[in-house]
């Protein structure tokens, strides 16, 4: 991910949503053919509160980078999976560390209220991964988040991908690599740990495919598992340092 979010998504409900700032082509948001899997997320995000997914909540006076992240959903070999990516370790935001696809919204992307995220995530996701967006259908949007280190404002939209397309590094000074995760491996009690950063912070972690998913990334999936009903009891006790310079 470059970055990130939104306030209550463009409607919490299936919709065809109206285009903004001057854009002319509308941003379909339906849960409508959904797989059965991932009918407990949609049910999820249709009532989740902000509080609910993080205590980091965008400021009051409207401060923050307009970001957006694309949480997309998909079926592999190993069934249901999310797609995933690792920043470039020269990048001056959060290098090195896996994400979402996503990043600033763009003027072009349009209305920053209402569609703007939507368009911002699935772009965004698109220059850093090469998918085809035609395949990606948005299912969902979750409440805006925060990142208080780099005062990104992220939208999580979140992508049922009902055509999958070929997906690689497209620019290697942004992406290291890009990468799928089974939901069984995310859910598996033995890959769960608690980073502890050095302020003392702790909080979720994911031990998968060669990476270590923490931060803003990991906070999001957790609590995706948690109100999909999917988290099994995990050791919270079992803790991994971590260094801002990692």
């Amino acid at each position: 991910m470059k970055t990130h979010e939104q306030s209550q998504a463009p409607e919490r409900e299936d919709r065809d949503a109206d285009a903004g700032g001057g854009r002319d082509d509308a941003v379909a948001v339906t849960a409508d053919g959904l797989p059965g899997w991932l009918a407990p997320v949609a049910r999820a995000a249709r009532t989740i509160e902000p509080q609910q997914l993080s205590r980091f909540l965008p400021p009051d006076n409207g401060t923050g980078r307009q970001s957006a992240v694309l949480i997309l959903f998909g079926e592999g070999e190993r069934g249901p999976e999310l797609l995933l990516m690792e920043r470039a370790g020269s990048l001056r935001s959060h290098p090195g560390q896996p994400s979402f696809p996503g990043g600033a919204l763009d003027p072009e992307d349009g209305d920053q209220a209402t569609t703007g995220p939507l368009r911002a995530a699935l772009r965004e996701a698109e220059e850093e991964t090469g998918l085809d967006p035609r395949g990606v259908q948005i299912f969902a949007v979750l409440p805006r988040l925060y990142i208080p280190v780099s005062s990104f404002v992220v939208t999580p939209v979140l992508g049922w991908w009902r055509a999958p397309s070929p997906v690689a590094v497209v620019d290697p000074a942004e992406t290291a690599r890009v990468f799928t995760v089974p939901v069984a491996d995310l859910t598996d009690p033995a890959n769960r740990v608690t980073t502890v950063q050095p302020s003392g912070h702790r909080g979720p972690a994911f031990l998968v495919e060669s990476a270590l998913v923490w931060g803003f990334t990991a906070g999001v999936i957790d609590r995706i598992l948690h109100f999909a009903g999917w988290e099994r009891p995990w050791d919270r006790t079992r803790q991994v340092p971590l260094d801002w310079r990692t």
